[in-house]
């Protein structure tokens, strides 16, 4: 898989200043206009706009200049300013580049790529699960879709998405993604067969972990290669099932209770 690094540079109350801005500025430089630099780019005329007084916020100084005439209704070039940022945006891009390829060699035989190490450590969710599976199967419908995904050798998940959804994150069979399940959704069924319930999902695992409080308990399964599903319920459930480490049960969630991320 080859490697691709992107930046966004963000400053406080000012919208974030990304590959795709750059682009918009290099399509207005080359076309002359803004009028014919948003249309390269695929942007509406206020879109652009929004876009370069964003990049002028960020940066402090004007990136073009605009004269009257010109190409398409109205002249633009860049300052030296706009050509300054264009060039130091594609540097870093590449010496992120160069970074990661850097990484390769340590993480090999790991099973790890520098893409899912950078993801690991940047990103940030409030769902108590967060799994990283393989994309095994896709059922779709013109407004919905289930997505399968194997996050462990005995484990798979389904999600409950729109059709939209799938085509916008570009899901496929074979693509890594990223499943989170917040832990209050999990009902934990004691035993290693589940009642039949509607949930679509039916994790069988083994208990790890019961942690008890006054009010609230955490179960956490494993799930199979190391991997952990938790659940958050009553104090008085968790003292009722009498779970204890090394037991079987089950966690019962329902598919639309399912985010799928990607990297």
């Amino acid at each position: 898989m080859p490697i691709e690094a992107t930046i966004t540079l963000k400053a406080k109350d000012i919208s974030g200043v990304g590959r795709e801005r750059i682009r918009l500025l290099q399509a207005v430089a080359r076309e002359g206009s803004i009028t014919a630099g948003a249309k390269a780019a695929g942007l509406s005329y206020k879109a652009a706009w929004d876009a370069l007084d964003a990049m002028t916020n960020m940066f402090g100084r004007p990136l073009l200049e605009t004269r009257t005439g010109g190409k398409a209704g109205g002249g633009a070039a860049l300052t030296p300013t706009g050509a300054r940022v264009i060039e130091a945006f594609g540097r870093l891009e590449a010496e992120m580049a160069r970074v990661f390829r850097s990484l390769e060699p340590d993480l090999a035989g790991t099973g790890i790529s520098p893409i899912n190490l950078v993801s690991g450590f940047f990103m940030k969710t409030s769902a108590r699960n967060a799994l990283r599976g393989t994309i095994t199967d896709i059922r779709s419908d013109t407004l919905s879709a289930e997505v399968a995904v194997a996050v462990s050798a005995e484990t798979t998940i389904y999600a409950l998405l729109t059709s939209e959804s799938v085509r916008s994150l570009g899901l496929f069979v074979g693509r890594e993604v990223i499943v989170l399940i917040k832990a209050p959704f999990v009902l934990i069924s004691p035993g290693a067969e589940a009642p039949l319930v509607s949930a679509r999902n039916c994790v069988r695992g083994t208990v790890r972990r019961a942690d008890i409080s006054a009010v609230n308990a955490e179960i956490v399964l494993d799930i199979g290669d190391d991997k952990t599903l938790a659940a958050s319920i009553t104090a008085r459930s968790a003292e009722d099932m009498k779970l204890s480490q090394g037991d079987a049960a089950c966690a019962l969630f329902d598919a639309a209770h399912v985010i799928i991320a990607i990297d």
